[in-house]
């Protein structure tokens, strides 16, 4: 059953298969497992990132094409749901609208970028759709009468999201069963669904295409297959995910402005992580994702520890000085791109790959 479920695409490693076996259950059980708001914060950071890179991914690693828009759908999302809810009230009707006028502006947008740029090639198509997100980041902050500007929107949620709603007078396993908790495994349901959909997509015969078009996109033209087609529906994909992940976003901070969807970093982050994890693997969006947030959110802690550890040289305590957490995370990523060439995936399959063929 879940191996139709994941469409025939095994880890194909046991080292893989348990590293995510470990995410799936340490986000099912995050809140019981690590309590404490910073550490659902985490997790929850990492539902979202989770559908917006393998998102990411199924443009970038199945199809070969880079983006730099896949913010600008991100922002449609977690706006859609802050305007709806801010202008029509916290209602399920109200964020049910929201969201969908969010995916039909990303489902047009995404077409319109597709048949106007798809049809230029790499680093050109990369720069229009770098110049398109920032002209959107730019009109975000200016229409504050709609937007919010630079100070963006809080609103509110339902009364069954709110932490101030208790569904039970004692705490389970030390947790209060309240609204929080319902919407951060709202979150859970949403990414598990978008990772097994995406997984169903890129094995079809849509997605094999898409990997033709990657290798070869002549070629593919040549056996008969409409390359800005195919490529053109990937890119309306990608967006639409992106947009779900938006929405995620805004339902759990219960706030979007400028910075918090369609900064430019938040681009560079997904960048960062499609290349830990491993591109062309929606596998390598959690592994990834996990890697890179869990680095982003605890590294200046540790660092903390390790300074005050280290006062007795006091060259090495100030070489690891929480301030320097921006160094050490770049040391780190260098590392990772130089044993992990392949991401994480791609590294852990080829030596199961190895391994199979020593055998035969």
């Amino acid at each position: 059953m879940f191996h139709r479920l994941i469409s025939n695409d095994a880890p194909r490693s046991r080292l893989l298969a348990a590293l995510l076996i470990a995410i799936l259950l340490g986000l099912a059980w995050a809140p019981f497992l690590f309590p404490g708001v910073k550490a659902l914060s985490v997790a929850a950071k990492v539902l979202v990132f989770v559908v917006l890179v393998a998102g990411f991914d199924l443009l970038l690693g199945y199809t070969g094409i880079v983006s730099f828009a896949h913010t600008l759908f991100f922002g449609i999302g977690a706006y859609g749901i802050a305007i709806a809810s801010n202008t029509w009230g916290p209602t399920w009707t109200s964020l049910a609208a929201g969201f969908a006028l969010a995916l039909m502006l990303t489902l047009i947008l995404s077409l319109l970028i597709g048949l106007f740029s798809l049809r230029v090639r790499a680093i050109f198509f990369a720069m229009i759709t770098l110049a398109v997100a920032a002209a959107f980041q730019t009109l975000a902050s200016q229409l504050s009468d709609f937007t919010g500007g630079e100070d963006g929107l809080s609103f509110k949620l339902p009364a069954l999201l709110l932490p101030s709603t208790e569904f039970s007078d004692k705490p389970f396993w030390g947790v209060s069963l309240d609204g929080r908790l319902l919407c951060y495994y709202v979150l859970f349901v949403i990414a598990l669904f978008a990772m097994l959909s995406l997984l169903r997509i890129v094995n079809s015969p849509f997605g094999r295409v898409l990997q033709a078009i990657r290798e070869n996109e002549f070629r593919a033209e040549a056996i008969g297959y409409r390359v800005v087609v195919y490529r053109t529906l990937s890119s309306v994909l990608s967006a639409l995910y992106a947009c779900v992940a938006g929405a995620m976003l805004a339902l759990w901070l219960r706030y979007n402005g400028p910075d918090t969807s369609l900064s430019f970093e938040i681009m560079m982050d997904v960048l960062l992580i499609v290349v830990i994890g491993g591109m062309g693997t929606i596998y390598g969006a959690a592994i990834g994702a996990v890697l890179f947030l869990l680095a982003q959110s605890y590294l200046q802690d540790v660092l903390r520890l390790a300074s005050e550890a280290s006062t007795a040289v006091p060259l090495l305590s100030a070489l690891l000085s929480p301030d320097r957490w921006l160094l050490w995370l770049g040391l780190l990523f260098v590392l990772s791109v130089y044993y992990f060439p392949t991401g994480v995936v791609g590294r852990l399959r080829l030596q199961a790959d190895a391994r199979q063929a020593e055998k035969t």
